[in-house]
């Protein structure tokens, strides 16, 4: 049974998109441009924060890309991370809505693969800030994405509040609560996927669920949007599979993009939503993840009490 829940309007509401764009929207192998319906499909959503991944070739010529995706968006304020050389040149970003946020900081965590976004922003009228966050965790190392869920902990330290969303390249922990099993190993072609997806536990290898252990597991630092929107507020669709939405070779489509957010926060959520539509599929093989968070609520939670 889910327990009753603030309601918000659209306009008493605060919209938060995660999205992977495959290689920003420019196809996997540089042939094809969809940037142009990719943000008209997060233009129609009207967001005031977008985490962002695989922001290949936003950092050419200006960050021309990032202040085109931006100004389409309605005025967004980007921040990216900057790609190294000899790593991924797929960084991530965050765009928040200026109207609704100011801006406290900017933070880049330096990782070995790829680096996390973290600006921190203050809904106007509140004195606590949010830390926000978009990762993307390292694809073919389980070990390096346990040490980058670590370092996503950091965020709500010292009882800071903080929203992250990622592409985790791993598995929710709570299989009895999910709608997707996790892969049958035996069954998955890729077998360089199987060495990149899977940890030993009790002499056998098993599918990495390590990063969600961290974030959200026993004694929890985080809340995962998905997994309270289906068990609480009674949203079965906020736990449908985000990726691949195209290849089969690695075994069925599974929910390792997800958000998560300090406890304090989770009273404000109302919806959360997985979006795979025909166009969305056009332009990426990760599903458009939608958080809908109520205004009132939300000031509330950002406004403690002496």
């Amino acid at each position: 049974m889910s327990l009753a829940q603030p309601t918000a309007t659209f306009d008493n509401e605060i919209r938060i998109v995660c999205w992977n764009i495959e290689h920003n929207g420019r196809g996997r192998h540089g042939g094809e441009d969809h940037r142009d319906l990719a943000r008209d499909i997060l233009a129609s959503i009207k967001p005031h924060v977008v985490l962002r991944q695989e922001l290949t070739g936003a950092w050419d010529r200006g960050k021309a890309d990032l202040y085109a995706e931006a100004n389409r968006l309605g005025g967004l304020a980007p921040f990216m991370s900057a790609p190294r050389e000899g790593r991924s040149r797929n960084p991530v970003g965050v765009m928040v809505d200026p109207n609704v946020f100011f801006v406290d900081g900017d933070f880049e965590h330096d990782m070995p693969w790829k680096p996390i976004c973290n600006p921190r922003v203050r809904l106007k009228g509140c004195p606590k800030p949010i830390d926000l966050a978009s990762a993307h965790l390292c694809h073919f190392d389980p070990d390096l994405r346990a040490t980058e869920a670590r370092r996503l902990t950091t965020l709500a330290d010292s009882a800071r509040s903080a929203l992250v969303g990622m592409d985790a390249n791993s598995y929710p922990h709570r299989t009895d609560l999910e709608s997707v099993a996790l892969p049958d190993w035996d069954r998955v072609e890729d077998r360089v996927h199987y060495q990149h997806r899977t940890i030993e536990r009790a002499g056998r290898r098993v599918s990495d669920t390590r990063p969600d252990e961290i974030l959200s597991g026993g004694n929890p630092v985080f809340t995962d949007l998905g997994l309270h929107a289906a068990t609480v507020l009674g949203q079965p669709g906020a736990l449908a599979a985000t990726a691949s939405l195209k290849r089969t070779d690695q075994g069925p489509a599974q929910r390792i993009d997800r958000m998560y957010c300090t406890p304090d926060l989770v009273p404000a959520l109302t919806a959360f939503e997985v979006l795979a539509t025909d166009d969305v599929r056009a332009v990426s093989d990760h599903a458009l993840l939608l958080a809908r968070f109520d205004l009132d609520v939300l000031r509330r939670a950002l406004t403690p009490t002496r």
